[in-house]
């Protein structure tokens, strides 16, 4: 998803060249006269100007997550993926093989929210809660689930907690998909619409 992004950056050897100029022609002439100063600063124009042309911009290439050109969805995509990436890496921690089909729905539900945003960035408002709440709330939940697996934890309450997790993580899974599902709504209401005309049509001609 990573993309390079090339900028243009001026060239500061115009400065350089036309500062020089100026000085050398400051020190040549009366500089304390207003013709000589005015001619100091047109020959550090020209310079400026030369320099220009024979000095291009530099190409400077960078890598970003995203670039749907729109600076908050782009962190909000980056973050949302960042969550992902832990989620995964909890998913290879953990033994338990139903916690983990539900962990592995979760995240392939989660990018593919992120796919289809970064490609219809208008979108994005509809998984703001998605990412500001449901997805670091559950990553948070499956982090401590983890600390207790990795301590050893035993007890009447721990054990109540892991439960718990378990229980409610095809839930959470569920909840993410039906969050992917909403994005396609208005697509799915718009399909529903060109058939019924479409089946319309060919009654009205006798093809069906």
């Amino acid at each position: 998803m990573s993309k390079i992004i090339r900028t243009q950056k001026p060239s500061v050897l115009p400065w350089y060249a036309a500062a020089l100029v100026f000085a050398v022609l400051c020190a040549a002439l009366p500089a304390y006269k207003l013709w000589a100063l005015l001619l100091a600063l047109g020959g550090a124009a020209v310079m400026f100007g030369a320099a220009k042309k024979v000095c291009p911009p530099r190409v400077v290439e960078h890598e970003v997550p995203f670039h749907t050109g729109s600076g908050d969805v782009d962190e909000m995509l980056a973050d949302i993926q960042q969550k992902l990436d832990a989620l995964h890496a909890l998913n290879e921690a953990l033994p338990d093989p139903e916690l983990s089909a539900a962990m592995t729905r979760m995240e392939k539900a989660g990018r593919s929210i992120v796919e289809t945003v970064e490609a219809s960035p208008a979108k994005a408002k509809q998984v703001r809660r998605f990412a500001n709440y449901y997805l670091p709330d559950a990553v948070n939940v499956l982090e401590q689930y983890a600390k207790l697996a990795r301590q050893g934890v035993r007890g009447e309450n721990a054990a109540s907690i892991r439960a718990e997790v378990e229980r409610n993580a095809a839930s959470i899974a569920t909840a993410f998909e039906n969050q992917l599902d909403a994005l396609y709504a208005a697509e799915s209401m718009d399909l529903s619409a060109d058939l019924t005309v479409l089946q319309n049509m060919m009654k009205g001609q006798g093809l069906s």
